[in-house]
């Protein structure tokens, strides 16, 4: 168990002593800037081109997204020569939006067409709700009644379906309403390369305002001379169309909102290995030795049980002083080195460390029930690896991420401190990509370890 704890410590104190992040400014390169953070605080990405008015009051706004295309950067196929292709991304975004202020993170609400997942009704950057699966053109409409603002689509601009209706609490007077277009980037070589969406708005009409269109590229980042924008938006006009071209997102940060409190378990895959061989021998070797005790014999269940306590309690005091240890060390090692990190609420931390106790317990429990089936240290030893340790490691090289969701590996789950969210395309050889939510994974774990268990006490009994 000493050995675990060392194992785990020792690699995610390396990772974090080593770990050092630098971004490229208008002041040219230096640390990286705390990340955004959005009502929910949650890390949050607020980039998108912008044409709009200000509305005070209630009022509604009308377009059809008449067509949607786009530029994506693929692989070079020539060296030093950028690959840059037709083509909208499956997130990228246009619709309208409303919003508190042009301010990055404040509150919002959208109703949009996307590249492959049809008309969205987004709020707050981390909630969305599903329309219809259309993605060709789509009329689009957004009311605002108060701190209520409902989203609507149609077909022919006739027959409307409610998308979803969204309350945001302490929505000023006047707000800014409008036509939005952006797009997150393709993800390739474990980064995202440039992508932007373009946009055609016709039919456009707005009530309860009648000012002339404002625009903004919101969150255009410089390049390192401070003035030239990177990748700018921008809009056309033609007749009564609007061209909007944005690029961007609008959403959570899951890989962009700097380090996570995760990445100090980075070495919690290999210390769980002595755990497991610990539980085998816990029940191998004292059936070797024929150490039962001096009293009246024991059911074999009820011995069996009590072993599974025994070893599930111990297995769960190194798991806690492991995480107690390494995650809020590893952190304060990431902020001396001026590293940017994903904000962390006490819940989730609290969650990150006693659910990685609760992983080390119940996989504790699995080793030691597949021992009391075999039998044989060496074999039990190996199938425990086998299925706890060996699937996390293929799936975090993204070869096969499934895994984590039908092995017992899948109780790495929780340890994730940022959520993996529907509506963000997530490269899965990337760290910290869980297909389950924390709870449902851990309950996998724990699943595996309970079977086992009672099959190896109804041999024992039988």
């Amino acid at each position: 168990m000493a050995a675990s704890v060392l194992v785990t410590v020792s690699l995610g104190l390396l990772i974090a002593g080593g770990a050092r992040s630098t971004c490229v400014t208008g002041k040219g390169e230096g640390p990286c800037p705390a990340p955004l953070v959005g009502p929910d605080g949650t890390a949050v990405k607020d980039k998108y081109y912008f044409v709009h008015q200000p509305l005070t009051g209630n009022g509604s706004l009308t377009a059809r997204v008449s067509d949607m295309t786009g530029q994506i950067r693929l692989p070079d196929t020539v060296p030093g020569v950028r690959n840059v292709k037709e083509g909208v991304v499956p997130w990228a975004k246009a619709g309208l939006l409303v919003r508190q202020s042009l301010r990055q993170g404040t509150p919002y609400a959208a109703v949009m067409l996307t590249g492959a997942h049809g008309v969205r009704m987004q709020h707050n950057y981390i909630h969305d709700v599903p329309g219809g699966p259309h993605n060709g053109p789509q009329w689009l409409r957004l009311t605002r009644s108060g701190d209520t603002i409902t989203g609507y689509e149609s077909d022919d601009g006739k027959a409307w379906t409610e998308v979803g209706t969204v309350e945001l609490t302490g929505l000023p007077e006047t707000v800014e309403i409008g036509l939005f277009a952006t797009s997150p980037g393709a993800l390739w070589d474990m980064a995202q390369a440039f992508a932007q969406a373009t946009a055609t708005f016709d039919h456009i009409t707005l009530q309860g305002a009648n000012g002339s269109w404002r625009r903004d590229d919101v969150g255009v980042v410089m390049e390192s001379d401070g003035k030239t924008p990177h990748h700018p938006g921008g809009v056309v006009e033609s007749g009564d169309k609007l061209i909007v071209t944005g690029g961007g997102d609008i959403g959570p940060a899951t890989m962009e909102g700097g380090l996570r409190a995760d990445l100090m378990l980075i070495g919690g895959a290999l210390g769980l290995i002595p755990v497991l061989v610990v539980a085998v021998t816990f029940v191998t070797a004292q059936g070797r030795r024929g150490l039962i005790g001096t009293g009246p014999p024991a059911r074999p269940g009820r011995l069996l049980a009590a072993k599974a306590a025994v070893m599930g309690s111990v297995a769960f005091v190194a798991g806690l002083v492991t995480s107690g240890v390494v995650v809020p060390a590893g952190l304060a090692l990431l902020r001396a080195n001026q590293n940017p990190i994903q904000p962390l609420t006490l819940g989730t931390g609290l969650r990150v460390i006693v659910g990685y106790a609760a992983l080390t317990a119940a996989a504790a429990v699995l080793a030691l029930g597949l021992a009391a089936l075999i039998k044989r240290a060496v074999i039990a030893s190996g199938l425990a690896i086998a299925l706890v340790v060996v699937p996390y490691f293929l799936a975090t090289a993204g070869l096969a991420p499934w895994l984590l969701v039908i092995t017992p590996a899948a109780g790495f789950a929780i340890t994730q401190s940022v959520p993996t969210f529907a509506h963000v395309d997530v490269q899965q050889s990337l760290g910290g990509y869980y297909p389950l939510p924390p709870w449902a994974g851990l309950a996998v774990t724990c699943g595996y370890a309970a079977i086992t268990l009672a099959a190896a006490s109804a041999r024992r009994t039988a």
